[in-house]
């Protein structure tokens, strides 16, 4: 089993083993870099030229974590929020009535994932793993004070395996939900 060049010629069973491996560490690494999911909703009959300013409502904390359910996680949240609808051209309303009415949540869970792999004599068998891991959800409302209606609603999703690493990820979750306001028609 030796080549021309002097090298070594794998067999054909360790070729495909290896090929196993980078495929399945090619499906991790993408997994990885997908891990943050954004959605967003709107009401596509809203006038959002007519929004100048906003107000911080209201914001809850649903988590059994206790580091992602605490005053300072909300302080976070909101200091986020503020600072990226303004970035977005908007004017915090301290005083007075304000165009949108900004409204809150923020919750995380434990989950587990089930992978499998190729494992056993020559990788013909297949193994399957538990992988426990924290999904942190953040829901963004702005509700036009006028109308009472919910006009638009971003959605931050965050897969960690911590839930206190979710926590890192905030000013994140909000810039990037925050990016699609005002929408796009």
């Amino acid at each position: 089993m030796s080549r021309a060049n002097g090298g070594i010629e794998m067999p054909k069973w360790m070729r495909a083993r290896g090929q196993a491996v980078v495929f399945l560490l090619i499906l991790l690494t993408g997994s990885a870099a997908w891990a943050q999911k954004i959605d967003v909703q709107f009401d596509s009959s809203a006038d959002f030229s007519k929004y100048k300013t906003f107000a911080i409502r209201d914001g809850k904390l649903n988590s059994k974590n206790p580091a992602l359910n605490s005053e300072l996680v909300k302080k976070q949240i909101e200091a986020d929020i503020r600072q990226d609808l303004t970035t977005r051209g908007l004017t915090e309303a301290t005083d007075g009535p304000a165009d949108l009415n900004v409204v809150y949540h923020f919750g995380s869970q434990r989950k587990a994932e089930v992978e499998a792999y190729p494992a056993g004599w020559r990788g013909w068998g297949t193994r399957y793993v538990r992988v426990p891991y924290a999904e942190g959800t953040l829901v963004i409302d702005l509700r036009d004070t006028g109308t009472h209606s919910m006009v638009w609603r971003g959605i931050a999703s965050e897969d960690k395996s911590n839930a206190s690493d979710i926590q890192k990820k905030l000013d994140s979750m909000v810039k990037k939900a925050i990016e699609k306001y005002p929408p796009k028609k």
